[in-house]
């Protein structure tokens, strides 16, 4: 049975940090490039194209090669939008963890450890729109090492930090492409208490909802 250890960050966790969160982030392009096509205006502008250019040429193969290319260029948009969120998120403070959170009063991060290696990260700090809570953030968990209750574990300290520290829920926000992370944290009793489309033009022509969710901690504490 692998040896599962959770504990605070350490500056020799840097790389393997980074290299966890960029996976689990570039794991999403599939599922994001299927949920901008099953949208309404994204199969409108694909059959308009189609029918206008088998009108115009009398034949197949144009409209198929130029819907071709037009999927081409949407799947590398969503590329293009996850690696700039990637960057962003790195630059922002996974590349300063020591000052973006464990020297934050009230924040902290956590990796997962199995048999010695980094497998797993979570961080927390004060919500901004919500003072009495604080804010799951930056979880992520190696594909290869999912279904060993490391997400849950990586919970479960979350949400122990936020009660010893006297708050009175936690809050995460994730996507509507991230299935499975919806599935774990209703799971760990959180409830979903809004949807919202991303601000900005690349969320909202790819329509990318995000969730977000609450843990009560006295609702959980009387649920255990």
């Amino acid at each position: 049975m692998a040896n599962i250890q959770i504990r605070k960050y350490r500056d020799e966790d840097s790389e393997a940090v980074r290299d966890t969160y960029t996976m689990g982030m570039s794991e999403h392009v599939p599922s994001s490039f299927m949920h901008m096509l099953k949208q309404p205006p994204t199969q409108m502008v694909l059959m308009c194209l189609f029918c206008a250019l088998i009108t115009s040429s009398k034949s197949f193969l144009l409209p198929i090669l130029a819907v071709t290319l037009v999927l081409a260029g949407a799947r590398q948009f969503v590329v293009y939008v996850f690696n700039r969120q990637i960057d962003t998120s790195l630059s922002n403070d996974l590349n300063n963890i020591n000052e973006t959170y464990l020297k934050q009063k009230d924040s902290c991060f956590w990796v997962a450890e199995v048999d010695g290696v980094v497998v797993g990260m979570v961080a927390c700090l004060p919500a901004e729109n919500a003072p009495a809570c604080l804010e799951l953030k930056r979880m992520s968990v190696r594909r290869t090492y999912r279904r060993m209750g490391i997400a849950k574990a990586l919970c479960r300290t979350v949400a122990e930090f936020t009660r010893e520290r006297g708050f009175a829920a936690v809050l995460l926000v994730t996507s509507v492409v991230a299935t499975d992370a919806q599935k774990l944290y209703e799971d760990m009793g959180y409830k979903k208490i809004r949807e919202f489309v991303i601000p900005e033009l690349a969320g909202k022509i790819m329509n990318f909802t995000l969730i977000e969710y609450r843990l009560d901690l006295q609702r959980e504490g009387k649920s255990e």
